[in-house]
């Protein structure tokens, strides 16, 4: 909270999952105030998307920055009006390098498989 308090810009880079859930409520959003904005570009479940939009609605939080939301592919129609919110697809790994790499991982994949030999990286 002490955070929130004393910043401009909160950056949510955190993964998701139980223990983070809902992370940024509605307390940490009035806590940064009409004049932070809020970035989240890790998952969607870690800001409370609705005590969002009734921050922004209100004016309690000055403005947000989401590229992740809680109930993807949906966005709340609400947010695509609000001229104080930037909205992007989820592209934070979208560099050269990393598109590089994906692929390469997925030829190696390929290739441990047909020499017999276990995935290096198996979906389970």
């Amino acid at each position: 909270m002490d955070l929130a308090k004393n910043s401009d810009f909160l950056v949510v880079v955190t993964p998701g999952g139980k223990e983070t859930f809902h992370l940024v409520d509605e307390a940490v959003m009035r806590a940064l105030g009409p004049k932070g904005v809020l970035v989240n570009v890790s998952r969607g479940s870690v800001v409370d998307e609705q005590a969002l939009v009734n921050c922004l609605l209100e004016g309690a939080l000055g403005g947000a920055a989401l590229d992740v939301f809680e109930h993807e592919p949906n966005v709340p129609e609400t947010l695509f009006a609000m001229a104080n919110v930037v909205l992007q697809p989820h592209v934070g790994s979208g560099t050269h390098e990393t598109r590089a790499a994906m692929g390469q991982l997925v030829v190696d994949n390929l290739i441990a498989h047909f020499t017999g030999k276990p995935p290096l990286t198996p979906v389970r």
